[in-house]
């Protein structure tokens, strides 16, 4: 299971928007400038996110953005499936058409196991600990899977 870079960078902006005290909007910008992603691509992630009713937007010079519910009742799966979708975990991890119990693929076995593992890490972590994690840098680990895909 590997997640779109857009998935990646709404799950950084999402976090960012956790470790936010308060209740404010927070720009767009000032989130494409700390997270040091482009202005314009990260305004469609965004959309994304609100349009999933997990971000609230507001328009005007002091406009921005801010979660929708409070971090703690907003999963890492929540993100996942707003942006990329419910079927990139029912995938085949080699990507084979037809895989399953019947017709499995050489790493369908051990993708099984390692899949209900990962999806339940992304129901279970909320936003807030990952805004929370004191002993690392959240949005530095988000980073660097994000390197990783690359």
């Amino acid at each position: 299971m590997l997640l779109s870079n857009t998935c990646i960078y709404g799950l950084r902006a999402s976090v960012l928007l956790a470790s936010k005290e308060g209740d404010k909007f927070v720009t767009i910008r000032e989130l494409s400038d700390e997270l040091h992603i482009s202005f314009h691509f990260l305004t469609k992630v965004l959309q994304q996110l609100t349009k999933s009713e997990l971000l609230q937007s507001y328009k005007g010079p002091n406009g921005g953005v801010k979660l929708a519910r409070p971090a703690s009742q907003i999963t890492f799966m929540d993100v996942v499936i707003s942006i990329d979708g419910e079927n990139i975990i029912k995938e085949c991890a080699l990507g084979l058409p037809g895989c399953g119990e019947l017709k499995p693929c050489p790493l369908h076995d051990q993708w099984s196991a390692m899949k209900e593992n990962i999806l339940r890490m992304m129901r279970d972590v909320s936003l807030k600990q990952l805004a929370a994690n004191k002993n690392s840098d959240p949005l530095k680990q988000l980073a660097s899977v994000h390197a990783l895909k690359k």
